[in-house]
């Protein structure tokens, strides 16, 4: 938002989630410091605290919200008045929607420029297992997710791929005790990217949409054969289709279709929803329909198959 007079940085994430000790070392840095007030509005009470004199010495004053019902458009524009801040810190408590602070009314100016989501990877399979709709709906909108008190051991790279599938343009950080961890996505794929056609099977289409997601360039120029299921967006030229699969986000009633852009000289046969097994050469270029550059697959070979057992994409 152009017209953002007061930037609001959101940091999401459960009980024990690590938003405070983000929040705290984030908010003693030099690149974060500015000349005006900050706001720091706090949701939810967890084992760290702030040292609310040391905050007063770098023009940050805080704000105590207890309750859900508290949060709203008349008690921001009071802090508004009282305050007059620079910008906005919100640490988010975890068990209330963040899609609801969005969607709220909020003071003249005031709009969010970032949302951060803090995950303890001790505890996101068990969050996942059981309240995988409220995390999701912090992650939807999340510009970074990062992940923290990670191990050798976690699955990362599955992590990974679950926060992608919800929001493709997230950026995903893993960290553990000494601070960011790298080098842990290479993990073998389970397709071998050197063959002169690239065989992806059904159950590791989610793995390799992820994957050339964040790194078209492994791809860009080679051949690639799945099946998929055909989806034709209304307006696109009949010569385009998108093959796909489907992925469930949150629960059954909350899917997400992931297919990229193919251009086929076979397009005008096909009906949306037929099933297609189909060979296809990947390129990496601009299209209007994704208002940027993605990848577009150019197959030759397109043949209407049967059905999948299972249509849903997994990641592990």
């Amino acid at each position: 938002m152009d017209d953002i007079r007061v930037p609001i940085y959101l940091v999401s994430g459960f009980l024990e989630s690590g938003k405070t000790t983000f929040l705290r070392f984030t908010l003693d840095q030099d690149y974060f410091r500015i000349d005006g007030k900050t706001l720091l509005i706090l949701c939810e009470e967890g084992e760290e605290e702030y040292d609310t004199k040391a905050l007063a010495l770098k023009n940050v004053v805080v704000e105590v919200i207890e309750k859900e019902e508290d949060l709203t458009p008349e008690r921001l524009t009071s802090m508004e008045i009282i305050h007059r801040p620079e910008r906005v810190v919100m640490e988010y408590n975890g068990m209330w929607l963040v899609s609801k602070f969005e969607e709220m009314e909020k003071p003249e100016g005031w709009g969010i420029e970032q949302e951060i989501t803090c995950v303890d990877a001790t505890t996101y399979q068990m969050y996942m297992a059981n309240m995988k709709s409220l995390f999701m709906d912090m992650v939807r909108g999340s510009d970074m997710v990062v992940f923290n008190r990670c191990t050798a051991e976690d699955p990362l790279p599955a992590y990974r791929r679950a926060i992608k599938v919800a929001n493709q343009a997230a950026e995903v950080i893993f960290e553990d005790e000494e601070g960011e961890m790298e080098d842990i996505f290479q993990d073998e794929l389970p397709f071998d990217i050197e063959a002169p056609i690239i065989e992806i099977r059904p159950e590791d289409y989610g793995i390799w949409f992820v994957d050339s997601m964040d790194h078209p360039e492994k791809y860009t120029g080679k051949t690639v054969h799945f099946q998929a299921r055909v989806m034709k967006p209304r307006g696109m030229a009949s010569k385009f289709f998108v093959p796909g699969r489907t992925a469930m986000t949150c629960c059954a009633d909350d899917t997400t279709f992931l297919g990229y852009i193919c251009k086929s000289a076979y397009a005008p046969k096909l009906n949306a929803g037929d099933w297609v097994d189909l060979t296809a050469k990947v390129a990496f270029e601009y299209r209007s329909e994704y208002r940027e550059e993605g990848i577009v697959l150019y197959a030759d070979e397109v043949q209407v198959c049967e059905p999948l057992e299972d249509e849903m994409v997994y990641f592990n």
